[in-house]
């Protein structure tokens, strides 16, 4: 799992540059350098080395010059060296409970892959629920969203169910071009589906549902983001199934699905003590409020039960293998952006530059702007975590000015990294599976659901949200 669930923007398919890896460190120091030594009215010294190599990075990251961890730690060592921030600033994801939830996560995945319970839900769900092309791609959306109980983390989640997918792909001799529009629905519909649960994206969510001192708990989440989340979920779904139609004739054989699902044999009691351990996980991760425990702190506890001897005995020492470091890395400079950009005055110009002086106090009015405003730093930043890091603190102080719950501010931030993309690179849960061994899609299919995508962003936050947050009392 770890060799495939790190991004590699390189192997996307899309627009080919001759030469685009040269190209794309050539164009990302050309922007380093034009940056840092250009005097920038309003910007710090530290502020402009934070903006140069942040951006710098972007462009590595986007045109795919190295593997993102390697981008990350040149991003993280030159903050440090050129004395733009601290070390306890620059890593200060690695003191948190945040990065305990990603390795928690990924070693819980990795039980219940390893295990087989994933594949043994997946398969039931595809016997009882598929019968054609369009309830595949439907299923994908669905078994994202249910795994998300079981599963914190979208990455490996979509890696499960891209594993169940390729036994109807192969089964079928479905051609590429269709198989590309299921490995989309996998992926792109886990950008959807993780706003449901708090713990369906185990990174992104935690600090979307933070707003200065305060932090939603796991029932919080639900009652504010569910239904969102699930509306979020049939659109984008819905808009796929109109844009994208298989090239042929379709018929679902279920016999290999069946034969894989035979081959399981009962419930082993491998399978039982991982269903106890996430079944526990799921049960604290939703009283949270009650005991004040960091999901973070569950996870960690519920991979360490996972891999006692007798009642776990389901992680073995090689499960280490499926924590992606070079993602973890990722993670710590993609939040590092707006980490090192609050220190160094870097967010306060961005904001100043593309908010507007004044923001109406009409809930629907500072919406539509905040979605706006949001975009306009993702299409630039493209790190979901660094235009959380800009944008929401900006937006909450508005939001406090005009008489809106912060919280809101930082939601709809949130909301608006997670459902919109145009390229792989804006969306991480996009990003690693635009490849032929993973997805199977690229720019192209990416752009193609990205462009409705944005108009559906705010029909989402302005449409479904302020009603419903009115309605729960959040506003």
């Amino acid at each position: 799992m770890a060799a495939t669930a790190t991004a590699k923007p390189s192997g996307a398919k899309g627009f080919s540059l001759p030469h685009k890896r040269v190209i794309g460190a050539v164009l990302g120091i050309v922007v380093l350098l034009a940056i840092m030594f250009s005097p920038i009215p309003g910007l710090s010294v530290e502020g402009r080395r934070a903006l140069a190599i942040s951006l710098f990075g972007v462009v590595w990251w986007a045109l795919g010059v190295l593997q993102p961890g390697y981008t990350s730690v040149l991003m993280l060592v030159a903050w440090v060296v050129l004395d733009v921030a601290p070390p306890a600033t620059v890593f200060s994801l690695w003191t948190t409970p945040l990065v305990y939830l990603v390795v928690g996560g990924y070693l819980i995945a990795t039980a219940v892959q390893e295990s087989g319970l994933g594949k043994r839900i997946s398969y039931l769900f595809i016997l009882k629920f598929v019968n054609s092309f369009t309830s595949i791609v439907v299923s994908a959306y669905v078994l994202g969203a249910l795994l998300s109980f079981l599963i914190p983390h979208p990455w490996p989640r979509s890696f499960l169910i891209m594993s169940v997918m390729a036994v109807l792909i192969k089964s079928t001799g479905m051609p590429k071009k269709d198989a590309a529009i299921i490995g989309l629905a996998v992926f792109a519909g886990s950008a959807a589906n993780s706003m449901i649960l708090l713990t369906g994206d185990s990174v992104l969510n935690m600090v979307g549902a933070t707003a200065g001192d305060i932090t939603l708990t796991w029932l919080e989440w639900a009652k504010y983001m569910a239904v969102p989340g699930i509306v979020a979920t049939v659109l984008t779904c819905l808009v796929q199934l109109w844009l994208f139609k298989p090239s042929q004739r379709f018929e679902v054989n279920k016999e290999d699905i069946r034969r894989e699902l035979q081959s399981l044999g009962g419930l082993t009691g491998v399978e039982k003590r991982t269903l106890f351990w996430v079944a526990l996980a799921v049960i604290l991760w939703a009283t949270d409020s009650l005991h004040g425990i960091h999901p973070g702190w569950i996870a960690a506890l519920m991979a360490i039960g996972l891999a006692l001897p007798k009642v776990g005995d389901v992680l073995k020492p090689t499960s280490w293998s499926a924590v992606p470091i070079g993602t973890l890395f990722f993670l710590t400079a993609a939040q590092a952006i707006g980490k090192v950009g609050g220190v160094t005055g870097m967010n306060e110009w961005v904001a100043s530059v593309v908010l507007p002086s004044t923001i109406p106090s009409n809930v629907f009015v500072f919406a539509a702007i905040a979605t706006a405003v949001t975009m306009v730093i993702h299409m630039v930043l493209g790190s979901a975590l660094a235009v959380i890091g800009i944008a929401a603190p900006a937006l909450m102080l508005f939001a406090e000015a005009a008489g809106i719950n912060p919280m809101v501010a930082s939601l709809l931030v949130y909301t608006t990294v997670s459902m919109h993309f145009i390229l792989p690179f804006h969306h991480m849960n996009v990003l690693v599976g635009a490849n032929d061994s993973a997805g199977m899609y690229g720019d192209a299919e990416t752009i193609k659901l990205g462009i409705p995508l944005t108009v559906l962003t705010f029909v989402v936050t302005l449409l479904v949200q302020v009603p419903w947050w009115k309605l729960t009392g959040l506003l």
